[in-house]
């Protein structure tokens, strides 16, 4: 099993605005750059980044944190899904996501890795 990828990342909008974004399709897309299907409700499927990544949301606290299950389209059949858990936390006016995401897979864990930093400071 691969080691977990840990980040944390402090944006100038707000936790609750930054937690509104991510699960928006649009505003996602905007930040992303690709194609984005997202909701909140438990059990729904996600896709994003034109369906590279697929998965489902399992459960949210809103305005607080998100936990997918995600699957990517380099990964083999074998692979099993990983599990991205972000929080959103208040840093004075500004908000940082905490990110932590489980099993995946050793092969890809370098693209995930990178992938998943944006490092400008704005969604």
């Amino acid at each position: 099993m691969s080691q977990p990828i840990i980040q944390s990342v402090l944006f100038s909008k707000p936790a609750w605005e930054l937690y509104e974004i991510y699960l928006d399709p649009k505003r996602h897309a905007a930040f992303t750059g690709g194609k984005v299907k997202i909701s909140a409700k438990p059990s729904s499927a996600f896709s994003a980044f034109d369906g590279l990544l697929s998965g489902q949301t399992l459960a949210t606290i809103p305005g607080h944190s998100i936990v997918q299950r995600w699957r990517s389209v380099h990964w083999r059949k074998s692979d099993p899904d990983s599990i991205l858990v972000l929080t959103f936390r208040s840093v004075g006016k500004k908000g940082r996501i905490d990110l932590v995401h489980l099993n995946v897979p050793q092969h890809d864990h370098d693209g995930v890795t990178q992938g998943g930093r944006n490092t400008t400071g704005r969604p």
